[in-house]
């Protein structure tokens, strides 16, 4: 049974005061209506202090009393026996008995804190975020903090705009680093270009945290006045980090800007320094990136207190059949991490991590986000309640929906089978090498013929076309070159999900299925698409931006089972082939990638001369 099995009535009571279910009054038996949506803010804690004491303390009963389970501290260890006690939104009493105006029996479970993702584009869920809340809530997930800089960079402002108005409507705490690096570089084009002055006015929105994550660790080192603005700018406020392979006193450097933590380490030993150094590192899952192996042996009751759990990027087709949170939850506990560890990451060092002092742990005063467990081992939440607020299908049903923004974003000429043609006269030619799992890349050297003046995929050597073709208007360009790790023996597949830029990229065997695929994406203004011999086997229109589905996410879920089968129907041996061609466009991950303005040694930071 799931979280949705409970009875929502809870959820959807009267609220008083300032903030879609701010504060939850049961005496009345009243209802909250569809216009009784969520105002500009959403503040916590909105009971009046005396309700809160009287009903601490026994005076008066309690809003809501769990019975039966035991809560596990976070803190100390202990598993506590006896009811939690909760007014509104916050916990008043635990380790005692209460007297309450309704009651949800919970007995042999065992009661840990909501969890919290540190880091995530809930643009790359691939759904909206009141779809992300109503897919990954039910699973324990309590607060999110996202950096919205997939949207960012294709419409600005306006996107992070909608990521704030939609944070104050949803049933999980969603929190927002604001964009630091749109565009991610000076090597690519983006929709849209974000500068520090542009950020400043958002920086006090209640939902907002800080700065998101600092690509650009070479802006930083070198003091680029753009990067050094917005390091200014939120001096003394959290400020994400993103530093990979970065270490010595270019990573000292990189931590003196305050820079305070890290997602992008990819070994133990990277972890280990950047945490000696004073970073809080971040264990990462997402559906390409797959750090938790490599670092898990370095998470355990001493330094869990400084890292912290987060998906950067997970599809709705691994939320499904693996999990969110919880699949790694299970997954660090059966490579041997102590468990207290575990959900420690996962909730109260990441609370602490982020200046989110008002949860991460059950106890009096703190926000009631709460997950019911029968194993945890096993991490299947039967309850979870995010402000107080039972995670299940009234609650969904209950919420103010923000309109989509971004519709029509992709916009592209006539594309060509010879746009793809690769032109030079040195046989010798860099090769992007796909690491499976990882959104790191080799710079491989291959010698590849030259045909009427063109390189072409060499099928048999794993060598493809990738191509990216810019499509937010702007110049039109159109860059080639090559990639090894697909397994493609024919056709071809595309996407706009293409980081950061969210440019079209498209790899393929066949000229004219690329042309096709990147014409078919214009059409149904973004998302992936498979081709081969002239025909679409199988897509997912994205229209939101060209990053995110309008569409609930089980119709979501079923689009990607069966862009996954047509893409392992032309030979493609990748678990994610669309995120990981995705990631081929990013110039700030090491070390070759591609943009729409050609090959990128990220190592040096430069384009490769054509």
């Amino acid at each position: 049974m799931g979280a949705g099995s409970f009875d929502c009535g809870y959820a959807a009571s009267v609220a008083r005061g300032k903030g879609r279910f701010a504060r939850l009054a049961l005496d009345s038996g009243r209802r909250l209506g569809s216009d009784q949506g969520a105002q500009s803010e959403r503040p916590q804690m909105t009971e009046p202090l005396s309700r809160l004491i009287s009903q601490g303390r026994g005076n008066v009963p309690a809003d809501l009393v769990l019975r039966g389970g035991e809560v596990w501290d976070m803190v100390t260890g202990d598993r506590i026996p006896g009811e939690v006690a909760i007014c509104g939104d916050t916990i008043v009493g635990i380790g005692a008995d209460y007297e309450a105006d309704r009651v949800i029996d919970v007995t042999g479970l065992t009661l840990v804190p909501g969890f919290i993702d540190t880091h995530l584009h809930i643009e790359s869920s691939l759904v909206t975020p009141h779809e992300f809340d109503r897919c990954v809530g039910p699973r324990g997930v309590t607060t999110a903090i996202c950096d919205p800089h997939e949207i960012a960079n294709v419409i600005g402002v306006s996107g992070i705009q909608y990521f704030l108005d939609s944070a104050t409507e949803t049933v999980m705490d969603i929190r927002v680093n604001l964009s630091s690096c749109v565009p991610s570089s000076h090597m690519e084009t983006a929709g849209s270009r974000i500068e520090a002055g542009d950020l400043v006015p958002l920086m006090d929105h209640p939902q907002v945290i800080g700065l998101a994550e600092f690509m650009n660790y070479p802006g930083v080192i070198h003091q680029d006045s753009g990067c050094m603005a917005k390091l200014e700018a939120f001096r003394g406020r959290h400020i994400d980090g993103h530093a990979p392979q970065l270490s010595g006193r270019d990573l000292n450097a990189y931590v003196s800007a305050g820079i305070r933590t890290e997602h992008e380490a990819t070994t133990a030993e990277e972890a280990r320094e950047k945490l000696q150094k004073g970073m809080r590192v971040l264990i990462r899952e997402g559906s390409v990136s797959k750090d938790l192996n490599a670092l898990q042996p370095l998470l355990n009751d001493v330094t869990s207190a400084y890292m912290c759990l987060c998906t950067d990027d997970r599809n709705p087709l691994d939320i499904a059949e693996h999990g969110h949170l919880d699949h790694m939850i299970r997954e660090l506990i059966r490579l041997g991490c102590p468990p207290l560890a575990v959900y420690r990451a996962a909730s109260l060092s990441a609370a602490e991590a982020f200046g989110l002092k008002d949860r991460g742990q059950i106890a009096p005063g703190k926000r009631a986000d709460i997950v019911a467990l029968p194993d945890v081992a096993d991490c299947r939440a039967k309850l979870v309640l995010s402000g107080g607020v039972v995670m299940g299908a009234e609650a969904f049903a209950a919420r103010r929906v923000t309109a989509p923004v971004g519709r029509g974003s992709v916009k592209t000429g006539t594309i060509r089978a010879d746009h793809f043609r690769t032109g030079g006269n040195r046989e010798k030619t860099d090769v992007i090498g796909i690491l499976p799992g990882k959104i790191i890349t080799e710079h491989l050297k291959e010698d590849i013929v030259i045909t009427d003046g063109d390189k072409r995929p060499d099928l048999a050597r794993d060598l493809v076309k990738i191509a990216v073709i810019e499509r937010h208007g702007v110049n039109g360009n159109i860059a080639t070159g090559f990639v090894r790790g697909f397994g493609l023996k024919g056709g071809a597949i595309g996407s706009t999900v293409c980081h950061d830029h969210h440019n079209i990229a498209v790899v393929g065997g066949d000229y004219r299925d690329m042309a096709l695929a990147a014409t078919r994406l214009a059409e149904i203004q973004g998302g992936f698409v498979v081709v081969r011999d002239g025909e679409v086997l199988a897509e997912l229109a994205l229209p939101v931006a060209g990053l995110m589905s309008d569409r609930p996410f089980e119709e979501v879920h079923d689009a990607l089972v069966a862009l996954r089968a047509a893409a392992k129907g032309l030979g493609v041996s990748l678990d994610e082939p669309f995120l990981q061609l995705a990631f081929l466009a990013l110039p700030v991950i090491p070390a070759l990638k591609i943009t729409d303005r050609g090959m990128v040694d990220v190592v040096k930071f430069e384009i490769i001369p054509g």
